[in-house]
């Protein structure tokens, strides 16, 4: 089955000539094919909207008679006033018609005109009613059969007979219809014109603001998922140790708790590597080998970093264990061993070690009033959890398909810019030339989705349509600015505004605006950078958003001591940081969750 995007395929049917069209689909089957926003803008175009007398007797002789209510009472006065308009009765209702007309409304529908008009408006003609009926197609959308019987009052086979023996195109023509309808070849032309327009505008690149609209909704944030079904597309990904339970996984899985990510490490099922100081990436054991190790650390060299490998090599050990196979101190192990662990070396079968708060302190031995005392301390210590060697994860050289599925299926829109931001081993180049082998299959397919953003971009089927998405206006989202949803410092650009202001780091947030960078929240909360020229409008949204969403935060409260350099009490911000719910404090705006 085709993957390209609905867009281009309409598109392309429509760039067709109609008669190959027609060979193609055994008749005119136009419906999934025009585009309803054309039709309407034809239709109101072909319906007019006189302002003058003049205008209004151009429009019925263009489009043919009209009901009450289809015009203005005013100038059809003045039309009848000065004998170029008469009213008739067509199918027991009143009509407007030009008075060029009266003698085929007379001789095709009985409709009696006034006296005193001219001979020449009297004369009815060859065929009136097929004259009348081929300006009644030519002068509107398709129209069915009894939509015609409704207006002209006559019989539906004698109207299927007329309309028969016009040169009409009859099919399956209205989006959205259930009947097959007539039009008039050029009516049906200018419809597939301007479909072919609206069509042609949607299918070239969305603005970047598109792209973070998108990611978001890809992700799956603030929508209910498990996090067995969270986890699969972030494997791989290098992300700081407390963002991973602070706003990854709570976002994605709503109402997620740590006992949940537990139980997957315990069981095996699930295992996280060190990537880069303060960093792990998450794998399923399986896929590990696939995937390959994530980038990290150099490795680290020293005594102690050789006695701890050799310790391993035996299998996974507890502390107490590692300590008397090393022979090492528990003041210099520790130290050695997180060196190993931030250089994907070392890893563990328990999460507990990275929630620790003193991950570099040797546990302190429990003061005890007897041995055996049955107190027992239960803090979590950098130690807990049996320590395992990860060269078994990643027995043998990684698999560049498995890669480049992976990064669609997290991305659905893979760029060079969002490759590079992730720090893929490699670079882009050997995604990319896995990318174009998947193309080649069928899996996704290359093409200009995101304006500014490269030509060789790749995207899962069903992407590009949600990318393509019209959006809900005034949509506020607040996200951790390192998550991978987050796109700006990633697969886009910070505005060039934010300078260095802005970064990708832990307890940083954003504040989007219909996917716009609007807001850039400093890590601890203490300052706050506008990503746009300030203006009350947005800033109001913007601020509405932080207020709402700093439960989602992990915040107690934001005390703001700066806006955009300044000291926020000398800001323009202070009024509408108070409206969203701040409140002033000594060279500070306070809000509590």
């Amino acid at each position: 089955e085709d993957d390209t995007p609905l867009a281009e395929r309409r598109a392309q049917a429509l760039a067709l000539d109609r008669d190959l069209l027609k060979e193609l689909l055994g008749q005119e089957e136009l419906r999934d094919l025009l585009d309803s926003r054309a039709v309407e803008e034809v239709e109101q175009q072909l319906r007019g909207d006189p302002k003058t007398a003049d205008q209004l007797h151009d429009l019925l002789l263009r489009r043919g008679d009209l009901r009450l209510g289809e015009f203005e009472e005013e100038l059809a006065a003045e039309l009848e006033g000065d004998r170029r308009a008469v009213r008739v009765r067509v199918a027991g209702a009143e009509r407007l018609i030009a008075a060029e007309d009266a003698g085929r409304y007379r001789d095709a529908l009985g409709a009696m005109p006034p006296s005193g008009l001219p001979d020449a408006y009297l004369e009815g003609g060859e065929d009136p009613l097929g004259w009348i009926l081929r300006r009644f197609a030519r002068g509107r959308g398709p129209f069915t059969t009894e939509e015609t019987v409704d207006r002209y009052g006559l019989s539906a086979q004698e109207v299927e007979a007329k309309l028969a023996s016009l040169d009409l195109v009859r099919g399956e023509l209205r989006p959205g219809g259930t009947e097959r309808e007539w039009s008039d070849p050029d009516v049906l032309r200018r419809l597939r014109r301007a479909s072919l327009a609206v069509l042609r505008k949607e299918i070239e690149p969305t603005e970047q603001a598109a792209l973070a609209r998108f990611l978001p909704a890809w992700h799956g944030i603030d929508r209910r998922a498990t996090l067995r079904e969270a986890l699969v597309p972030l494997q791989g990904i290098s992300l700081p140790v407390a963002l991973w339970e602070s706003d990854a996984l709570p976002r994605r899985v709503p109402g997620y708790r740590p006992e949940q990510l537990d139980q997957l490490t315990a069981s095996g099922e699930v295992v996280w590597v060190g990537a880069g100081l303060e960093r792990v990436a998450l794998y399923f054991r399986e896929d590990a080998p696939a995937l390959g190790r994530p980038g990290a650390l150099p490795a680290p060299e020293g005594m102690e970093r050789e006695r701890i490998r050799e310790a391993l090599r035996t299998g996974a050990l507890f502390w107490f264990d590692l300590l008397r196979e090393t022979g090492l101190e528990a003041e210099s192990l520790l130290p050695a061993l997180w060196e190993l662990v931030w250089a994907g070396e070392v890893t563990n079968d328990a999460w507990q070690p990275l929630r620790a708060k003193r991950r570099y302190a040797a546990p302190r031995a429990d003061r005890r009033p007897r041995r055996f005392s049955r107190q027992r301390s239960d803090a979590i210590t950098a130690t807990q959890g049996r320590w395992t060697s990860t060269a078994g994860l990643f027995p043998g050289e990684p698999d560049p398909r498995a890669l480049a599925e992976l990064l669609l299926e997290r991305q659905g829109i893979v760029t060079r810019d969002g490759v590079r931001a992730e720090g893929v081993p490699g670079g882009y180049w050997p995604v990319y030339q896995e990318l174009r082998k998947l193309e080649t299959l069928g899996t996704c397919r290359r093409g200009y989705f995101v304006e500014s953003l490269g030509g060789a971009q790749f995207a899962l089927p069903g992407a590009v349509e949600r990318l393509r998405e019209k959006p809900e206006e005034g949509q506020a989202l607040v996200l951790a600015a390192a998550d991978p949803a987050q796109p700006y410092g990633a697969a886009l650009p910070w505005p060039k505004r934010a300078g260095a202001r802005a970064a990708r780091v832990a307890g940083a947030y954003v504040v989007l605006l219909d996917g716009a960078p609007a807001l850039f929240v400093d890590r601890g909360g203490r300052s706050l950078v506008p990503l746009g020229e300030p203006e009350e409008e947005w800033l109001q949204a913007a601020l509405a958003a932080l207020a709402e969403n700093l439960p989602k935060m992990h915040m107690k409260r934001l005390a703001v001591e700066r806006f955009d350099g300044q000291p926020v009490g000398e800001s323009e911000i202070m009024p509408l940081l108070l409206e969203a719910g701040f409140q002033a404090g000594p060279r500070r705006a306070v809000l509590r969750g």
